[in-house]
């Protein structure tokens, strides 16, 4: 789009804010013998995203970006579900009282999505876009379906941001990484419950725009040279779509 013919949204500075809802596989002490969740399951997918915080740090250092990372295991409660969703609650934390659960949400779950939300609008009220990455890992094999891929981007098609910054980062990725299988809306579709479908309910499109990053957890499992190499691929390619002008366009 030639410059004297872009929207004004395009022209608003873009102000990166990166996210990690399952960083953490943590459970508060007054919580443990309660619910009694077995360490194997706390330590695997089902605790937390293995890899994800660590990432997701990486790229809040190099992009200078906000950094929001969830304290408690989703195995607590789920920070990535809306609050009527079947998932808020494990099937270890399901059973608790109407009390109990409103204290894990009044300690854990609202102050991390506001939190969120706030930092948007406050953007948003400067002049600024927000472009939100949310960074996730995912398990290899899911109920005995290996996953085939590295790397999902997931976004909404109906919003034209999005799907601009989506296609990009995916042509930037598979050229900062070969090797790689990049996916768009795997292994999840991208308007699926979370919390970047919840913001698009409250910002507009030319406003906001909530990608999840997924990454498949064998590779920092793995760790190693091919976890760092595709690491920088990540980073660089990301620095590469929000310097480049055309990616950040509203299409």
């Amino acid at each position: 789009m030639a410059k004297n013919h872009m929207p004004s949204a395009a022209r608003k500075p873009v102000r990166l804010l990166v996210t990690c809802e399952h960083a953490t596989r943590h459970v508060p002490v007054r919580w443990r013998a309660r619910l009694a969740i077995p360490a194997e399951i706390l330590e695997s997918h089902r605790g937390w995203d293995p890899g994800a915080v660590g990432l997701a740090r990486l790229i809040a250092r190099r992009h200078d970006a906000e950094l929001i990372e969830g304290g408690v295991s989703r195995l607590i409660v789920e920070l990535n579900r809306s609050p009527r969703h079947p998932r808020l609650w494990s099937e270890f934390s399901r059973g608790l009282s109407g009390a109990e659960k409103e204290a894990l949400l009044e300690r854990y779950y609202r102050p991390y999505r506001e939190r969120v939300r706030r930092l948007v609008a406050e953007a948003i009220a400067r002049g600024e876009r927000v472009f939100h990455l949310s960074v996730h890992t995912f398990t290899p094999v899911l109920d005995g379906e290996v996953r085939r891929g590295e790397l999902g981007i997931l976004f909404d098609p109906r919003r034209e941001w999005e799907s601009a910054l989506a296609r990009d980062w995916q042509i930037g990725l598979r050229g900062a990484c070969p090797d790689c299988r990049v996916r768009r809306n795997f292994p999840y579709r991208g308007v699926a419950d979370g919390l970047t479908s919840a913001l698009r309910r409250v910002f507009a499109d030319t406003d906001y725009a909530g990608i999840e990053l997924e990454v498949n957890q064998k590779l920092p499992l793995a760790g190693g040279r091919q976890w760092m190499q595709l690491r920088k691929a990540i980073t660089d390619s990301l620095a590469e779509l929000t310097d480049t002008p055309r990616a950040l366009l509203s299409r």
